[in-house]
């Protein structure tokens, strides 16, 4: 779990361009939006597309979930490993 979660860190910085950021920067319990990482809702439109394109999952925006799912990098990896697995 722990290379997804540092391959998260390094998709979120190229997908989002995040200059000046790295890897290291990133904590994996730290919030991606609001406080935190400091992301917003376009951010999270390009990084699903992302994620849905390398990952080969899909990505429910209606569901309740979706946005706990997104809310760090642990639990976007948390996300992905299962959505693999199904």
């Amino acid at each position: 779990m722990s290379n997804l979660v540092e391959e998260l860190k390094v998709l979120i910085i190229d997908v989002l361009n995040l200059e000046d950021v790295t890897p290291e920067d990133i904590q994996a319990e730290e919030p991606l939006f609001g406080e935190g990482l400091g992301l917003d809702s376009i951010d999270a439109l390009e990084l699903g597309l992302a994620l849905q394109k390398k990952y080969n999952i899909s990505i429910d925006a209606e569901n309740e979930n979706t946005k706990t799912h997104f809310a760090s990098v642990n639990n976007l990896a948390k996300f992905v490993a299962e959505s693999q697995s199904a």
